[in-house]
């Protein structure tokens, strides 16, 4: 095998990311973190190069306030940040075939950037997707054509906060090879 000098990197860096659901609430990180996050997602690929996401940065008490309302689950209040990830559903692209906009995937892809970028900085996220949009919609007078798509918490994890197992399918229940 060829070229897979970095693969046992990139399969540590994989492992290591996971739903953090315990924040440090003392430890902030600063807007440069936050900035070389985000650029992860600046380069992340997309449908036809459309890009079509805008992310939000949100901090402090009452962002926490909104996005506990947006999303009632009391550990969210841990986070001392939050990405909203915004798909802009006029920049994306349709499938000409059945019309398929792609801004869930182009920002999906862009938001698993962000989240292995923060893991490989030392910081945690979740993604949360099970959130009322219109309480983030009209909290940040967000326009018809941008979608609230994911928060996501960000932040160091809490000291001594359990990392979850992880469970995966085998290889075997997800591969299919020539056929199904």
């Amino acid at each position: 095998m060829e070229n897979f000098e970095t693969y046992p990197a990139l399969m540590s860096l994989l492992d290591r990311r996971y739903s953090c659901r315990a924040y440090d609430t003392d430890r902030v990180p600063g807007r440069d973190i936050l900035g070389a996050v985000l650029d992860a997602a600046r380069i992340a690929p997309s449908a036809c190069n459309r890009q079509p996401w805008l992310f939000l940065v949100v901090e402090g008490d009452h962002a926490r306030d909104i996005i506990a309302r947006a999303y009632a689950r009391e550990w969210i209040r841990t986070a001392p940040a939050f990405i909203i990830a915004l798909g802009d559903h006029q920049a994306a692209w349709h499938r000409a075939a059945d019309g398929k906009d792609h801004a869930d995937v182009d920002v999906s892809i862009a938001v698993e950037h962000i989240c292995l970028a923060a893991t490989a900085l030392g910081l945690a996220t979740c993604w949360v997707c099970n959130f009322d949009t219109d309480v983030i919609r009209r909290a940040y007078d967000i326009p018809a054509h941008l979608e609230p798509i994911a928060i996501l918490p960000i932040g160091y994890p809490a000291p001594g906060s359990p990392v979850p197992a992880k469970v995966r399918k085998d290889n075997s229940d997800i591969i299919r090879w020539g056929s199904l």
